[in-house]
């Protein structure tokens, strides 16, 4: 699966994870050079996520991309992996 926005894959992988109709990335698929500081965070039973923004051919989509670094034992198998929303396509 390929997560793109604005036109540049932002993420690359066969291994996903999918919790509540969310796909979630392993980590070394993110091209972090996209990726930039947010200081979002949100909570839910998976635990406490957090947030990255997006910036790609100069433009920014902020907290388009969340993560659990300690999520809930209910939700191991996330953990460190990334998901994306707003405006981001995730397909096969």
């Amino acid at each position: 699966m390929k997560a793109i926005w604005n036109g540049v894959v932002i993420a690359d992988s066969e291994d996903i994870v999918t919790v509540d109709g969310e796909h979630y990335f392993p980590p070394e698929s993110l091209k972090r050079e996209y990726t930039t500081f947010s200081n979002q965070r949100s909570s839910s039973w998976k635990g406490q996520a957090q947030y990255l923004s997006l910036f790609v051919n100069g433009e920014i989509n902020p907290d388009a991309v969340w993560f659990y670094a300690e999520p809930s034992e209910a939700a191991a198998e996330i953990k460190g992996r990334y998901a994306f929303w707003k405006g981001v396509q995730v397909v096969e």
